[in-house]
């Protein structure tokens, strides 16, 4: 990271209630000591709630989503002739429009407005609809991002899922970085290169189509083949690695100090790959091995890759996964 961390802080939109911010209809919130404290060191958030912006008061009757899951309505729970759907929805677009320069955003779960899946959908009877839908702000919102990585609040309690998510975060801040300096064929090739072994662990098939996709360049407008590829990066990221693709990736760093580390560091680096992928050591212990020697045996390739710091080292993520 860089000295001043403050200088480069990707912004994350959250919800306010993870915050601590008493908005909830209760009066109350939900604050997450994730985001509220783990996070704040390299995030700086801008807390938004949709309910109190529409001018909802706290506390409020709850609303709830009732009819078609793909296009419910957000209704007052005791009073149904309290329809909040289109301000929510125009709150959405309106938010959308402004905070183009976030890098993530973290929802609500279950909220009938910033829920991402399975918010509670009921018919007519009171019956909740198998499946459930999306928040009407949330998915007003993420229309007009279809590529900004989003997820709900609870399931950054998964250490996979929220290793994935940050190293979204941070592939999306380097990425609006690449366009501030301007997009040209060069930037475009070395910004994949960097991210090889990244995407080969993610999404292995998608890793080879990305590499096509730039390979046939050609002279083509770098803006609009760079939009493409990177709405194809931000979904082949989205898939979380796996033991067996981290291992594979491991292997592949491994082979470019085959010449230059000693039979018996070889061994060894192959039996904590093989302690890792068998679920006996976390990710962060042959990545630690294979630094070393890097720091021994300098590549400038593997140096440059993504893949070995996704995300600043303090966060700690790769020790749990």
């Amino acid at each position: 990271m860089p000295s001043d961390p403050a200088a480069t802080r990707p912004k994350i939109a959250v919800s306010a209630c993870l915050m601590g911010a008493e908005v909830r209809y209760n009066g109350g919130h939900k604050q997450s000591h994730l985001c509220s404290r783990t996070l704040t060191d390299y995030f700086d958030f801008i807390p938004v709630c949709p309910e109190v912006a529409i001018g909802l008061g706290i506390p409020r009757e709850p609303i709830r989503l009732t009819g078609d899951p793909r296009q419910p309505h957000a209704v007052g729970t005791v009073h149904h002739d309290i329809d909040v759907t289109q301000p929510l929805a125009d709150y959405g677009q309106k938010m959308a429009t402004e905070l183009n320069d976030i890098c993530g955003y973290i929802f609500m779960q279950k909220s009938p407005s910033c829920g991402l899946e399975r918010v509670k959908v009921y018919q007519d009877n009171g019956m909740p609809i198998d499946g459930g839908g999306r928040g009407i702000y949330a998915q007003a919102f993420c229309a007009l991002h279809p590529d900004l990585p989003v997820e709900e609040d609870g399931r950054l309690n998964d250490p996979v899922l929220r290793e994935n998510f940050l190293t979204r975060v941070f592939a999306y801040a380097a990425w609006q970085q690449l366009l501030r300096e301007g997009l040209s064929r060069r930037g475009l090739t070395e910004f994949h290169s960097r991210y090889k072994y990244l995407l080969m662990a993610h999404n292995p098939v998608q890793y080879k189509t990305l590499g096509n996709l730039l390979g046939s360049m050609g002279k083509s407008d770098p803006n609009q083949l760079g939009s493409h590829y990177f709405s194809e990066l931000m979904a082949a990221l989205k898939k979380c690695a796996t033991r067996r693709t981290h291992t594979n990736v491991l292997q592949h760093l491994s082979g470019y100090f085959k010449q230059a580390i000693s039979a018996e560091d070889k061994q060894e680096m192959q039996h904590v790959i093989g302690q890792y992928l068998h679920g006996i050591v976390p990710l962060v212990v042959p990545l630690t091995l294979l630094k070393h020697h890097l720091r021994q045996h300098p590549d400038p390739y593997v140096a440059q890759q993504v893949y070995l710091q996704p995300h600043p080292e303090n966060l700690s993520l790769r020790n749990a996964i």
